[in-house]
């Protein structure tokens, strides 16, 4: 029996949608399964985290986005995870693998080149430099692919969350305003890589 072609449409539509946030999810899951197993051992999976301009700081560059201060930090990454990773994985999931690979190497290089000592053990850890990179991809592939609709998203994103960018500068004291800073020019590289590879096409 054939199948109207609305309704295959329609099933694929919720499969595609099923992964990109069965990605997420998981991808949230496993910060907070960290973040308790980190607990449990007393905090001691923060020698993991970047360590500026130190050669057994140099892992955290690898380690320190799935390394948190907490629940509530995990808390506020997870949230910025599902709003703007999910953006990021529903124009496709090889470009969420994209912005966050660019969004933890180049936010951890740059903090392990020019970060200070933060926080309560004095190492910089957590995902907020990989949301920052999704932050700065949405802001950015519209001006690069110079597509309506991305414009239009990114212009939404502008006014909706621009206050964000101000969690670059150094204004709080025990954040890591260069983890976000260095996160949000991967994310923005990302974003002329890929918007400039596709108007090219």
């Amino acid at each position: 029996m054939k199948v109207p072609r609305d309704d295959a449409s329609e099933r694929q539509g919720k499969r595609w949608l099923r992964r990109v946030l069965g990605t997420i999810a998981v991808m949230i899951v496993t910060l907070w399964v960290i973040e308790l197993v980190n607990l449990l051992v007393g905090h001691r999976l923060h020698a993991y985290g970047i360590l500026p301009r130190r050669l057994d700081g140099l892992p955290g560059i690898v380690f320190a986005p799935l390394l948190h201060a907490g629940f509530p930090h995990v808390a506020a990454n997870s949230v910025g995870i599902a709003l703007f990773g999910t953006m990021v994985a529903m124009r496709s999931r090889r470009e969420l693998v994209f912005v966050t690979l660019a969004g933890a190497l180049v936010g951890g290089i740059g903090t392990w080149l020019f970060g200070s000592l933060v926080g309560r053990y004095g190492v910089h850890v957590g995902a907020s430099g990989v949301v920052f990179a999704y932050f700065g991809y949405m802001l950015a592939v519209g001006i690069y692919e110079r597509r309506l609709a991305s414009i239009l998203v990114s212009v939404a994103l502008a006014v909706g969350f621009g206050t964000m960018l101000l969690g670059v500068l150094p204004t709080q004291e025990g954040v890591s305003w260069e983890g976000h800073l260095f996160g949000l020019l991967g994310g923005v590289g990302a974003a002329r890589f890929v918007g400039t590879k596709r108007r090219r096409k």
